[in-house]
């Protein structure tokens, strides 16, 4: 009977351990999904993605293939979204242009989100001097405007779409650090983190185990948004020529034709679709944004 006793003692905190997590799982998944917006989003980006990774099967076209004979074209079943001035498929395009456009949102941010997130933890979590040189130079880097310094580096490095992303990802650090580093200066002092400390915990395990992981939260929320601004970045860059070089194909060089004023009042087909599809990328990305905020707000209602 005893042992029964201290069996049943010994399982209960490990089961209630393996509960805890699962209940958070469970609580997120439920205010995720009580956001409609968010929800519709997340469809969007899926159907996006899988047409990027999927972009050989889906397009009834080569996006590279030239057809003089068919230059110009409007919508018709045999051009989905028609052709454009030297006869290539604008729906193959627009097809293959996701990859590029929604790469360049991911792997910027993934750059730039990594970089923050190294930055912020240590100014956080070190302070002092540490601090101060690291705090230094974000203040020095958001000084100067994004955009400008983008063009200009680009200007310098040129175009294309490894320039674009790494380009993106190296200047717009900034925000994600003080986030970070406002997340760290906050938990570093709770009782969890002193206790860890009390019984020599490695500074090393204490950022990346005990404090990391509590602080990911608002970082997950604004790499999100990240996302949308960063496609909106390579779209204005390659409308100014800045960006992915043609004959590769992406959104905002796809948009590039509408600065010619014949094609912007006789072939909307050119200009229209990859702007609706820049529009509705973001927009959707933007509420998945604000249902990752709501899911992981601790005071959203609990289920």
């Amino acid at each position: 009977m005893a042992d029964d006793v201290m069996t049943n003692t010994a399982t209960t905190p490990s089961l209630m351990a393996q509960e805890e997590p699962i209940h958070q799982r469970r609580r997120f998944v439920h205010a995720f999904m009580r956001h409609r917006l968010a929800v519709a989003g997340l469809v969007v980006i899926t159907l996006l993605g899988l047409a990027a990774i999927f972009a050989p099967l889906v397009a009834t076209h080569d996006p590279y293939t030239v057809d003089l004979l068919a230059a110009g074209q409007g919508p018709s079943t045999e051009h989905w979204l028609g052709t454009d001035e030297v006869g290539r498929d604008v729906f193959s395009r627009l097809v293959y242009g996701a990859r590029v456009s929604l790469s360049v949102g991911f792997v910027a941010v993934t750059i730039y989100t990594v970089i923050g997130v190294v930055l912020g933890s240590v100014s956080g979590y070190f302070g002092g001097l540490t601090n101060g040189v690291i705090q230094r130079l974000t203040d020095t880097v958001m000084c100067f405007p994004p955009l400008i310094i983008i063009i200009a580096a680009v200007s310098i490095t040129g175009p294309s779409i490894w320039n674009v992303m790494m380009i993106i990802g190296l200047l717009t650090w900034t925000g994600i650090c003080r986030l970070v580093q406002a997340q760290f200066l906050s938990i570093r002092e709770r009782e969890f983190v002193e206790a860890a400390r009390a019984v020599g915990v490695s500074d090393f395990r204490l950022i990346f185990r005990y404090i990391l992981p509590n602080s990911l939260a608002p970082v997950i929320v604004a790499a999100t948004f990240g996302i949308a601004a960063a496609i909106l970045t390579e779209a204005g860059l390659s409308f100014l020529g800045l960006g992915v070089q043609p004959p590769t194909a992406s959104w905002g060089n796809l948009i590039n034709l509408a600065q010619s004023a014949t094609i912007l009042r006789q072939m909307p087909w050119l200009w229209a679709p990859p702007g609706v599809l820049i529009a509705v990328a973001v927009l959707s990305i933007n509420f998945i944004g604000d249902g990752l905020r709501d899911a992981l707000d601790p005071r959203t209602g609990q289920s």
